[in-house]
């Protein structure tokens, strides 16, 4: 049976580092206004914040499958 979720396999790791290649902090920022993406923002910091906050997240998630 296939794996119907669509970040199967996806690290959180590689969606943020796949966002910020193609969008760049400023517009990652602007789409999600979250202060790990507009202020001091980094991969390592985004990924502590993302980890702790689902909502926050799920927002993300969305952004990268929006952007496949």
């Amino acid at each position: 049976m296939r794996n119907q979720d669509p970040l199967h396999g996806i690290t959180l790791k590689m969606i943020v580092t796949q966002l910020h290649e193609k969008y760049g902090w400023e517009e990652l920022g602007r789409r999600i206004n979250i202060k790990c993406f507009t202020n001091d923002p980094s991969i390592n910091s985004s990924l502590k914040f993302l980890r702790k906050t689902p909502w926050a997240r799920e927002k993300v998630e969305a952004l990268y499958l929006q952007s496949k």
